[in-house]
């Protein structure tokens, strides 16, 4: 089964269920799952910055297993994670990463449709 996180919940969500939860048993090869996709809201974008323990945890899992993570484009981009890019072909803003891990993305939810739906997800689990 193939599944994507969507981390929109404030508090203790990124360290304590992403962290010690969910990322230990990927790390691990024991999840249960394949996770696809990571798509992070509001203050969990911050689990991603450059140098932070937990993002670069994330960033080394991400890598070996294929795992999307991807930014809110607004919400990184107001804690200074992301700087607007340009305007696409469809008048679209495009934003990208700073100050993030290697491999980390930013987008909106039409960038996370289509980068799932080329993988495939069978469910989107929010927390």
């Amino acid at each position: 089964m193939k599944v994507a996180y969507v981390f929109a919940t404030a508090g203790q969500t990124i360290d304590y269920v992403l962290g010690d939860m969910i990322l230990p048993q990927l790390e691990a090869g024991a999840h249960g799952a394949d996770v696809v996709g990571m798509f992070f809201f509001h203050d969990n974008t911050y689990a991603l910055r450059e140098d932070d323990p937990l993002g670069q945890r994330l960033a080394d899992v991400a890598t070996e297993q294929e795992i999307l993570l991807m930014l809110c484009d607004q919400c990184a981009t107001r804690r200074g994670l992301a700087e607007y890019d340009r305007t696409d072909e469809h008048g679209r803003d495009r934003y990208e990463p700073t100050n993030t891990v290697e491999g980390a993305t930013v987008g909106c939810f039409p960038d996370l449709y289509e980068a799932l739906g080329e993988v495939g997800v069978d469910h989107v689990i929010t927390l």
